[in-house]
């Protein structure tokens, strides 16, 4: 009877231990009974995570801030997150039961799991695309439920205030495959199930303590605009609809230009407040102070070096037959020489005079004249038409295929910077290879003519070919595109335009 007994209390002081050892850890991740909350599907938005965090810290906040972390999120980021001072839970994914939605909308029911957090008295959550520019402590006085209140009487569920409640939770999914959801997400689903929403009372932060306490507190309440600032409203109008100084959480809602992507510093102003607490972030593990990732800076480093090797390695002929004719020229002549010939051939682009090599100017237009009669019968008319269009195709392709390969979450320089250099080089190797097929061609044409004129045109340019180891005036295009290809997209810096629309 007693051994029977013994396996029962070893199984029963087994249970006892494990509860007491999810009890202490439960103890040690929750510090107090008020949070910031946030959360993260993937790695996609681990920067913007650690942006929020810091940007919540940097206002004096010492409360709890919570980022729940779905299956899809890497080792490495929950441990830079936990390196951050946040607190890591793991939690499985909502399914979302809407068949019409956006892709992206996959898993955003999995945001409901914030009323069910039950070990906070009421927590703030935070969109991971939000930013904190002034303190906002004072929503821990906020009802049960608050948001903000945008366009067509919809609420944002970007910031919302929470009361968790294990009763609600449950209610919301017995409802979740019944009630409609207008954005096919957990927005769309909050609007239904919090119906009154748009007639609730707004959120008064400097209401007295006294009145406050005495009053019922609200199932509802509306955030200002302080709280949810739309940078979307921004970009139009080009102001805010509040006092700047104001503001409390700025959120970068403008569709698929989310801050951390680097071309959105170019056409969003309201970025740069993102950047400048991006840079500020600590080394919290080796190589991620000021937002960077190891992994990235080393593609960084071989996106710099890849285009100079492959433009090394189109045209190294060129430049080892250029490097010949310099330093033969350079042994044949003396200094003066040198800069005089250079002279004449950036001001004539081959026009020197071939008295020198006993050949007349005249008979030389002569016998230009009657090759260039020659073989302009041999051009196809439509040539410089399709010739227009290979440089635009090439020059789209190449801008397409730079903004594939550079890494999205880099600075927003060192972004500009890589696609200009890969966007000049695969121009260059492209155009230039249809420019070489033409040459070719273009050669291979003339020597079927055999026409006298032609034998007299060569002769009469054998000093040209010796010195004309470059075009003089491709060498200025290419000067003049380039710096119009940069002058172009600073002109709203250096004109002062900042929105599409005036104040």
């Amino acid at each position: 009877m007693m051994g029977s007994r013994i396996p029962k209390l070893n199984h029963l002081l087994v249970v006892i231990i494990l509860v007491s050892f999810q009890t202490e850890t439960l103890v040690v991740q929750v510090s107090g009974s008020e949070a910031y909350v946030t959360l993260l599907y993937g790695d996609e938005f681990l920067l913007g995570v650690r942006v929020l965090g810091k940007s919540i810290r940097d206002t004096g906040s010492t409360k709890d801030m919570v980022v729940l972390v779905s299956d899809g999120v890497s080792d490495y980021a929950k441990k830079l997150l936990e390196a951050d001072g946040l607190i890591v839970e793991l939690i499985s994914l909502l399914a979302n039961p809407n068949q019409v939605r956006p892709t992206r909308f996959w898993g955003v029911y999995t945001k409901l799991k914030i009323f069910n957090m039950t070990n906070y008295k009421k927590v703030v959550y935070l969109d991971a695309d939000t930013i904190v520019v002034k303190s906002i402590e004072d929503l821990f006085k906020c009802g049960k439920f608050c948001a903000n209140l945008k366009h067509s009487e919809r609420m944002n569920s970007g910031v919302m205030v929470v009361q968790p409640s294990e009763s609600v939770f449950k209610d919301m999914m017995s409802k979740v495959t019944t009630l409609p959801s207008y954005t096919g997400g957990d927005q769309g689903f909050l609007n239904s199930y919090y119906e009154g929403f748009s007639s609730a009372h707004v959120f008064e932060p400097n209401l007295s303590s006294d009145l406050r306490n005495s009053r019922p507190v609200p199932e509802m309440e509306r955030l200002s605009t302080l709280y949810n600032a739309d940078v979307g409203l921004y970009m139009l109008a080009n102001k805010w609809m509040v006092d700047e100084k104001e503001l409390r959480v700025i959120h970068y809602t403008l569709g698929p230009l989310k801050p951390w992507d680097w071309w959105t510093a170019w056409l969003l102003k309201p970025v740069d407040v993102w950047q400048d607490v991006r840079v500020r972030l600590e080394e919290s593990l080796p190589g991620t102070g000021g937002g960077k990732n190891p992994t990235e800076e080393l593609l960084v480093k071989l996106l710099f070096l890849i285009p100079l090797f492959a433009l090394i390695f189109c045209y190294h002929r060129s430049i080892i037959q250029i490097q010949k004719d310099f330093f033969s020229a350079l042994c044949r002549n003396s200094l003066h020489d040198n800069i005089r010939h250079l002279y004449y051939r950036l001001r004539a682009s081959g026009g020197l005079a071939y008295s020198a090599v006993g050949v007349s100017s005249s008979s030389i237009n002569d016998s230009n004249q009657q090759f260039f009669n020659g073989s302009l019968s041999k051009v196809p008319s439509y040539l410089g038409g399709v010739s227009v269009l290979v440089c635009f195709m090439a020059a789209i392709v190449a801008f397409a295929l730079s903004v594939t390969v550079v890494p999205r979450q880099v600075m927003p320089w060192t972004g500009l910077l890589l696609v200009y250099e890969w966007t000049f080089t695969i121009f260059f190797i492209t155009f230039g290879g249809y420019l070489h097929v033409i040459y070719k061609w273009g050669k291979t044409t003339a020597t079927q003519a055999g026409s006298a004129s032609s034998h007299d045109y060569n002769s009469g340019k054998g000093h040209q070919r010796l010195v004309s180891g470059c075009d003089v005036a491709t060498w200025y295009y290419g000067l003049v595109m380039a710096f119009l290809a940069v002058a172009t997209p600073s002109l709203p810096c250096f004109l002062g335009i900042t929105a599409l629309f005036l104040r």
